[in-house]
């Protein structure tokens, strides 16, 4: 199927305008706090990250189009506390009563935040799946850019890039799978790796075609040239 957020090589959406090197971080305060209610309620434990970006993948065509970046972010939490049970429809509109959440003891102290970020979400796991590729080794991309395991799921794999050929940089160890993380279906880690492709392997007339462009791709998505 074709995801409205997969916008990478996609031609006609216009000029790319790069913000100044002297921006402010966020253009607009009600953007920081989207970024913290975001972050905030992910250590409720309720859902994890995977499933949190296959949130904003699933917002209609046409909000993902015309809302702006935490616009989404925003949207797709709001999405993901009803989805969960967390909140209700009524809850958002209403702000809900001024009782004592059940999740309340879950939340994120401001004084446990710099620690919480500092140490981010590791996505390594140990596993006994076989790395299937070494070094130097040529690959393709499977040619269907989809999740195989949920249809119309959530990958990391992006349709610009499917079925080209690459070769092998390096293996980066074992990690979650998120086609199946988004899903409730298990972490199911599996070696992922860095995949280096040529311009002219990704789009029909690129400026410099020798150019690589270097992608971190689970096995899964990869199958011997």
């Amino acid at each position: 199927m074709t995801r409205v957020h997969d916008m990478g090589g996609r031609f006609g959406d216009g000029p790319i305008s790069p913000e100044a090197e002297d921006a402010p971080v966020f253009a607009e305060d009600w953007h920081a706090r989207a970024l913290a209610v975001t972050l905030a309620s992910g250590f409720l434990g309720q859902w994890n990250i995977d499933v949190s970006r296959h949130s904003r993948e699933k917002l209609s065509p046409k909000d993902y189009t015309r809302f702006s970046y935490y616009e989404k972010w925003i949207s797709g939490l709001a999405d993901l506390l009803v989805d969960k049970g967390v909140l209700t429809l009524d809850d958002l509109r209403d702000g809900g009563d001024d009782g004592l959440h059940p999740l309340a003891e879950k939340k994120l102290k401001a004084e446990a935040v710099p620690a919480a970020l500092a140490k981010g979400g590791p996505a390594d796991r140990p596993s006994n799946v076989v790395a299937w590729y070494s070094a130097g080794q040529e690959v393709v991309t499977t040619r269907l850019a989809a999740n195989r395991l949920v249809d119309g799921g959530h990958t990391r794999l992006p349709i610009y890039a499917s079925g080209a050929k690459g070769r092998i940089l390096r293996l980066h160890g074992m990690h979650v799978l998120p086609d199946s993380n988004a899903h409730g279906l298990g972490e199911a880690p599996e070696p992922i790796y860095a995949v280096a492709i040529r311009a002219s392997e990704l789009w029909a007339s690129p400026e410099n075609p020798d150019d690589e462009v270097v992608l971190d791709l689970w096995q899964s998505y990869l199958e011997p040239a």
